[in-house]
């Protein structure tokens, strides 16, 4: 396969060395290896993670590109930033802290190969807290564009760090923004789906993705609710959804954002293992 992609990632300052040294390599060891590795440091990074960056240079050598803003500016605003310098047409997202499955590009560039006019697809990511050998569930995702559509009108239909997309077709939907914290990539993928840029969904496992204790806090704060249910006011207000879509989406949705964290990770532990 000889279709060549870049890959995107965004590191900060507060994230773990050794889970960063973890998620490049599963990059480095791809069965389709990447001649356009893009890392955004979002502001300056501790002399630990700068440590592994410049180890990974070496092994990386030519392929590896370190792109320093001088201030941490938000998820959304690194990743356009690095998407400007990316050198291919299909961009693959991914997280500093987690784990590409070896043959994930290999089968995402096979996608792109078979179908021409798909402009984005992402697949099934397995979730672990501490070993990717003992998850606790799986995301699956709807796989053919008319689903994802469907789909989009109430949760996300793409699981973000296992994502790769045409460049133009982002930045012709207007790239990522910062307008919904947290939502910045489902804001994203239902523009390139408004403006009718396909999408497709593997079922297998790309990406193992670490999910600590915590990231129920994080979804669980007022704030994070008041910011769910703008956007999906939005959704409304452009007519991407009905107002079913909004009773049976959002205001359950939101409902689980402001119950007692232990019981809203039983159910999001519980969604995963549907």
């Amino acid at each position: 396969m000889a279709t060549s992609y870049s890959v995107l990632m965004s590191v900060y300052y507060k994230e773990s060395p050794e889970f960063l040294r973890t998620s490049m390599e599963s990059i480095r060891i791809q069965t389709a290896p990447t001649n356009d590795f893009v890392v955004v440091c979002d502001g300056p990074l501790t002399s630990e993670l700068d440590a592994v960056l410049r180890e990974e240079q070496e092994k990386f050598e030519s392929a590896l590109h370190i792109h320093r803003l001088e201030k941490n500016g938000g998820l959304g605003n690194a990743l356009n930033e690095g998407l400007k310098i990316c050198r291919n047409e299909l961009v693959a997202r991914m997280d500093s802290d987690d784990i590409s499955r070896p043959d994930r590009c290999e089968k995402q560039l096979r996608v792109f190969e078979q179908n021409p006019a798909i402009d984005f697809t992402s697949g099934t990511i397995s979730e672990f807290e501490t070993d990717p050998k003992v998850p606790f569930g799986e995301r699956h995702l709807p796989t053919t564009n008319e689903e994802i559509i469907k789909f989009s009108k109430k949760r996300n239909p793409m699981n973000h760090m296992a994502v790769m997309f045409k460049k133009n077709a982002v930045e012709s939907a207007g790239g990522y923004r910062e307008t919904f914290h947290l939502f910045e990539d489902y804001y994203l993928w239902v523009r390139m789906l408004r403006k009718e840029y396909k999408a497709q969904n593997i079922p297998d496992v790309l990406v193992d993705v670490r999910t600590p204790a915590d990231m129920y806090l994080r979804r669980g704060s007022r704030d994070y609710a008041k910011t769910m249910m703008k956007f999906h006011k939005w959704l409304r207000s452009i007519g991407w959804t009905s107002e079913i879509d909004f009773l049976t989406g959002a205001v359950p949705h939101a409902a689980v954002c402001v119950m007692p964290n232990g019981i809203r990770k039983m159910i999001y532990k519980g969604l995963r293992k549907e």
